[in-house]
């Protein structure tokens, strides 16, 4: 077995890629891979594919840093196959860790966790302690971002105490940075500085530029977690400079986003969603899916403070669409968490807005959340899947958004409408698809709002749709428009018992509804949708 430790490396050779180490602890990777790739060139044919996998690899490695994970990905894969060409165990393990390094960049968890396993037994099987620890921290880190921190904290405390055993001061940083984000999560704020003082430390003695950067803006966390805002723009302003000397635009990245917090904390909306655009802009071109949704739950916070609700939901959506990828490949526990908090905020901030939209007419006031009550209820009933029912019940509470183009008289008119006022009334539909249409909702509920006045025999409006030509979501929300209109006090009559409002909509049955959808109607608890008919 040839080992890519141990190979003997001609003197150019060994020249080019101590001056390539040297230009990556500077932060200047760019140039670190010019020289590998020189190095590389050099090698002598045949004989030499244990050094060229180990080279291959540390190329990889510099395109990982920089975000560049397709080309990482293809390169780390290229060196553990010229490594197992070459019969070289020890640089196949390297390069399958690395592998996991890189999904785990993407955000794929599951990836990662089956190449780190492999790399770990790989370690075990050769005895190679050092490249265990790495490994056991990569795994850490990968149980930190599902939120199981008792194994994280293990298999840090783990590869620390190997690297401090075997004198590498580099990976000894490392995971003493990994320990203190952790203790950050459990509000141990003590070990947290004590682990990025000891880390900052260990990287000045080794002049790694790259590393400390990192760490440094990592720490800005600590300060904000407490509440230190002060202390955080300094350490934004340290971990900014370390980043632009080292060129890290990851890191910078990560500055713009806690500035972007720091500022939003300040009361500075305008200059907190600038810094956040920046973060994001670098995210996108790093392909970093984490990194973009917590920007976009930054600037949806931001645009709430702001009371601005379409640049909000908007802004919910991009981190909605986000962290349902990552949660769709099962890489994130913590994210049904987050998903939750996005979802109740998607709900507070649409009820909000229906609540506006109402307050022209003193007569619906509630309508659009019994209305979203009932759809949802009739929605269950007929199949819709759980996982669309948060949407629905969001296209229900706008289902009416349109009728701000309707004036309050006509809305509140006691008697019959004229023929032109009941052609401005009919334009609400259209009107609420054009309000809601750059809104991309994780679920589409356009056709609910413009369709929902659609009839089954094609009398309705505003497009003359008839029987399944009408979406399933409009029909189901039409039965509970309906029934909630009949059911409620109106400008022209009083509220209809809930027995004699089925009586009548009975009567337009395989007319104005979907037969089969008002025949589940008649059989729900209406009363156990919402409170709201008890009342009625």
């Amino acid at each position: 077995m040839t080992s890519s430790t141990t190979d003997p490396l001609s003197p150019t050779t060994d020249g080019l890629v101590a001056a390539a180490q040297a230009a990556e602890r500077e932060g200047r990777r760019p140039d670190a891979r010019a020289l590998y790739e020189a190095a590389l060139r050099s090698l002598p044919e045949p004989g030499q594919g244990s050094l060229a996998g180990t080279l291959l690899r540390w190329i990889a490695r510099t395109h990982l840093d920089e975000g560049a994970l397709e080309l990482a990905a293809e390169l780390a894969e290229t060196a553990r196959t010229v490594s197992r060409l070459a019969g070289d165990a020890v640089a196949v393990a390297y390069a399958t860790n690395l592998l996991g390094s890189v999904a785990q960049a993407r955000g794929d968890l599951e990836r990662a966790d089956g190449h780190f396993a492999r790399a770990l037994r790989q370690a075990r099987s050769i005895g190679d302690l050092q490249l265990a620890a790495m490994v056991e921290q990569n795994l850490g880190i990968n149980a930190t971002i599902r939120g199981d921190y008792r194994t994280a904290l293990r298999r840090y405390h783990r590869s620390l105490a190997t690297h401090r055993t075997l004198g590498r001061t580099a990976y000894v940083a490392h995971a003493l940075n990994n320990v203190a984000m952790l203790c950050i999560r459990l509000r141990r704020w003590r070990p947290a500085e004590r682990a990025f003082a000891e880390a900052l430390e260990l990287c000045a003695e080794l002049g790694d530029v790259a590393t400390r950067a990192r760490i440094a803006g990592n720490r800005i966390e600590l300060s904000i977690a407490r509440g230190r805002w002060a202390e955080a723009r300094e350490d934004c302003a340290r971990a900014r400079e370390m980043a632009r000397r080292a060129g890290d635009q990851g890191t910078l990245a990560e500055v713009w986003k806690h500035l972007g917090i720091i500022e939003r904390e300040a009361g500075h909306a305008g200059q907190a969603l600038r810094y956040l655009a920046r973060a994001e802009k670098v995210a996108r071109e790093r392909d970093d899916l984490l990194l973009e949704a917590q920007v976009a739950r930054e600037q949806a916070r931001v645009h709430w403070g702001r009371r601005d609700h379409r640049d909000t939901l908007q802004a919910l959506n991009r981190a909605h669409r986000l962290f349902s990828r990552l949660q769709a490949r099962r890489e994130l526990a913590e994210v049904d968490a987050r998903l939750a908090e996005l979802e109740s905020t998607f709900l507070a901030i649409v009820a909000q807005w229906g609540d506006s939209i109402e307050s022209a007419d003193r007569y619906t006031r509630g309508h659009c959340e019994r209305v979203a009550s009932y759809a949802c209820a009739l929605a269950a009933a007929a199949g819709v899947e759980p996982e669309v029912l948060l949407w629905f019940r969001m296209g229900a509470l706008l289902h009416d958004v349109g009728k701000i183009v309707v004036p309050p008289e006509i809305l509140n008119k006691p008697g019959a409408l004229t023929p032109g006022e009941r052609a401005l009334m009919e334009r609400h539909p259209d009107a609420g698809v054009e309000l809601i249409g750059d809104m991309d909702f994780p679920w589409d509920i356009r056709p609910m709002v413009r369709h929902h006045h659609e009839a089954w025999d094609g009398s309705g409006y505003p497009a003359g749709l008839a029987g399944e030509e009408i979406p399933l979501s409009a029909r189901i929300l039409c039965v509970a428009d309906v029934y909630d209109a009949l059911a409620t006090d109106r400008p022209y009559r009083p509220a209809f018992p809930h027995e004699r409002t089925l009586e009548i909509m009975a009567a337009d049955a395989g007319r104005r509804f979907d037969p089969r959808l008002f025949a589940l109607f008649r059989e729900l608890d209406l009363a156990g949708a919402t409170p709201a008919l008890s009342a009625a």
